[in-house]
């Protein structure tokens, strides 16, 4: 889902996160009805106003989105080196494996996007390469991530194997961390939900809001909201309970390569049901099948496939 940055107003104002019922919106000392710009009203939490912008530098907007992704490439960083160094492999290496990827997943993850959404782009080409206005995807990502590990772990002569199970748990920490940018940038949600986790945005405040999301939009103190599904956050943590999964496996992996199919599975799984919730899926061209869901399937099966072979092998070289 895209957001256009010269559609809403009042973008630098301070998150205010308050605990009380979202449906109190009555301001006690003028008695005039102020909206909420976010909540999570099952849980009590709300937040008075939530900006998109975090700050400007010389006049450019500084995005919440890309700070927390930021934030999370920084931390997959960190935990790179540290568990290069706990297993004594030459840590600098993932540092400087970064350099060479970090460039490539952003290309990865702005391609993958503008191939299923070909007819946002086709009649004015020059948008490709504007990512401000949003547009990215994780799968781009982590395609790029793992095909530039295996050339670059052939030409520093290391292995791909233990190379990706450190890698691999430091781009699920990114994940877990970055998805959080989506709840700033009002999107990566689902359609209508009282449960437990419901999310409540202002409707004035988000951008491309799909049909079968306003059709349940309603009224509080005057102002328009809509419910739904938080599936960034629902992603984010299915990928933090994956991510201490394979850090407490991590020692007793049977072969090098083991924890990166168990990311693959995983993250496959999780994608699978969390895909199915949201309302701005990428779809397969000429279908109405939403491609990461598929692709998820495919990376479960084969991960699935190599891990017995993999396990059958390594059985019968012991025995």
């Amino acid at each position: 889902m895209r957001v256009e940055s010269g559609e809403l107003k009042d973008e630098s104002r301070v998150v205010c996160l308050t605990l009380h019922s979202p449906l109190s919106t009555l301001n006690s000392k003028k008695g005039v009805a102020m909206p909420i710009d976010a909540s999570f009203p099952n849980l009590g939490i709300s937040f008075t106003h939530l900006p998109r912008v975090a700050f400007e530098i010389f006049g450019l907007p500084i995005y919440l989105y890309g700070m927390f992704i930021t934030i999370g490439v920084v931390g997959g960083i960190l935990y790179a080196y540290l568990e290069a160094k706990r297993t004594n492999q030459n840590h600098e290496i993932y540092f400087d494996f970064t350099v060479y990827a970090l460039p490539v997943c952003i290309i990865g993850l702005r391609i993958y996007y503008v191939a299923f959404s070909w007819d946002m782009y086709k009649d004015n080409l020059w948008s490709v390469f504007n990512l401000r206005e949003g547009g990215l995807a994780i799968y781009g990502a982590i395609i790029s991530a793992v095909v530039t590990a295996i050339i670059y772990t052939r030409i520093k002569k290391i292995r791909f194997g233990l190379f990706a199970d450190t890698a691999a748990p430091a781009l699920l920490l990114g994940q877990v961390i970055g998805r959080w940018g989506n709840f700033f940038n009002r999107e990566a949600f689902g359609t209508y939900t009282d449960g437990l986790f419901a999310l409540r945005y202002l409707e004035s405040t988000v951008g491309d809001i799909p049909e079968v999301v306003k059709e349940k939009a309603f009224m509080i103190d005057g102002f328009s909201y809509i419910q739904v599904h938080p599936a960034f956050l629902y992603e984010s943590l299915w990928n933090l309970l994956l991510f201490v999964f394979l850090n407490v496996y991590k020692n007793r992996k049977k072969f090098d390569g083991e924890i990166l199919l168990l990311y693959l599975f995983g993250y496959g799984v999780g994608r699978i049901w969390i895909e199915g919730l949201r309302t701005d899926n990428l779809l397969l061209w000429g279908t109405s099948l939403a491609v990461s869901q598929l692709l998820s399937g495919l990376l479960v099966i084969l991960a699935t496939v190599i891990i017995f072979v993999k396990r059958k092998r390594a059985k019968n070289f012991i025995s």
